[in-house]
């Protein structure tokens, strides 16, 4: 029945590849169930709620993803995302969590809109082809970046900004080893050799104190929504202060998607040869149909995570990953303890090592025409430098357009690269 329902010769896997692809995935983003709920809380929703709403909210949108796109992408409460919900809207401008998750459903309403008339889909294709390459290696760059932060390898520095980590710190050597085991298995063609990584480096972590065993129950009823489900406050819609915090959610969360799916699907080789994601249409509905159901579950916009490279570099190729993701998930409700021991050091070196899987694309950009290779560098550098797959697109795609036009070649940009420079301009300046 999978093997028909999701076409696995024809996307030349198998169904022990694509679970190992799901559990590989689901490791590398399992940390958004103890990061969101860390975040939300901050604004005075409850922690534990949030923890089911994040868990939830996951499940129903990669189930979309998994059952009607069929592709290996996986969706969760997206991070940055999260942090502006808490720190921006609720801290620094001082409105309640129930405005900001009234924001964040009228948010989904709107993705759900504009994909049904295939405004979304649009701009996914409209996106140069080069470009489309470089989104990948920038993503590449980006993940890696993080990795090598979750490591302690990468630390904040008010000189230099950015430095080397203490290398005497356990953290780092326990991200080395399932850096150093994981790297192994891959030249000797092991499958499953990210997630055999990650497990060995939490093994590892156990004895140098940086994995910490659960403490009473691995079994546990998820906690009650209650506190946080459903607590919309639509008293203040029609303010300026609505249409600033809805548009910015709108923005970010719409390139980011986009990002993400056009890079992960470009290393996998699912780009076809007119540059176009197949069921991109049904993609984009899964985030936008977990926005929404995840605000009125009580959490921040749902976003397709970049972390699902992941689980595409392990063979991931059909809906049967994200199937796979969606019950982890699921199962992480009742065994929250045994899920969240696993370190951020120990899926580290699965980002890190995707990081370096997703850089393959860029040897497909045509370097010797300027008007192609600049926009596709700007593209890959700002991601990782600006901390946002978002922005490094419009720096890309706004670069493009310019070279473009002021070289008299103004034919080769669409219609829709147009309208959305004008708008990159407008967020810039307004």
């Amino acid at each position: 029945m999978l093997e028909k329902f999701f076409k696995l010769k024809d996307n030349r896997t198998n169904i022990r590849t694509e679970l190992v692809a799901g559990v590989t995935t689901f490791m590398t983003m399992a940390y958004i169930l103890a990061v969101n709920p860390d975040i939300l809380s901050s604004t005075g929703m409850d922690k534990n709620a949030i923890f089911t709403a994040t868990a939830l909210s996951a499940v129903i949108a990669t189930l979309v993803m998994a059952l009607w796109a069929k592709l290996p992408f996986a969706l969760a409460p997206g991070m940055g995302l999260n942090a502006f919900f808490a720190f921006t809207v609720v801290i620094a401008m001082g409105y309640s969590w129930e405005f900001a998750l009234t924001a964040v459903f009228l948010e989904g309403i709107v993705f759900l809109l504009l994909t049904a008339f295939n405004v979304r889909e649009s701009i996914v294709n409209a996106i140069p082809r080069n470009i489309k390459h470089s989104i990948s290696a920038g993503i590449g760059l980006f993940i890696a970046f993080i990795g090598m932060q979750n490591a302690g390898l990468i630390v904040k520095s008010e000189a230099t900004m950015v430095t080397l980590g203490s290398m005497g710190s356990h953290t780092i050597w326990v991200a080395m080893f399932g850096l150093l085991v994981s790297g192994v298995l891959l030249a000797l063609k092991v499958k499953g050799a990210l997630l055999i990584g990650i497990f060995a480096s939490a093994i590892m972590g156990i004895p140098l104190g940086v994995t910490h065993l659960p403490e009473g129950h691995l079994i546990s009823l998820p906690p009650s929504l209650e506190p946080i489900a459903f607590k919309f406050d639509f008293s203040q819609v029609f303010t300026l202060d609505m249409v600033i915090v809805l548009l910015t959610f709108l923005f970010v969360d719409l390139f980011d998607t986009v990002g993400t799916l056009v890079g992960v699907a470009d290393k996998a080789n699912m780009i076809d040869k007119d540059g176009k994601l197949p069921r991109v249409k049904q993609a984009l509905f899964a985030d936008a149909v977990g926005t929404t159901v995840g605000s009125m579950l009580g959490t921040s916009t749902v976003t397709t995570y970049v972390e699902s490279a992941s689980g595409v570099a392990e063979g991931g190729r059909t809906g049967l990953t994200s199937l796979t993701v969606a019950g982890m998930f699921a199962i992480a409700l009742f065994l929250s303890p045994l899920f969240l021991m696993v370190p951020g050091a120990a899926t580290a070196p699965a980002l890190i090592l995707v990081g370096s899987f997703m850089l393959t694309p860029i040897m497909k950009i045509d370097f010797e025409d300027f008007t192609e290779s600049i926009p596709a560098f700007l593209t890959v550098i700002m991601m990782p430098l600006s901390y946002s797959i978002a922005e490094g697109i419009v720096f890309g795609m706004l670069s493009f357009v310019f070279l473009k036009l002021f070289t008299g070649r103004y034919k080769q940009v669409s219609l829709v690269m147009y309208i959305l420079a004008v708008l990159f301009l407008a967020k810039f300046f307004f």
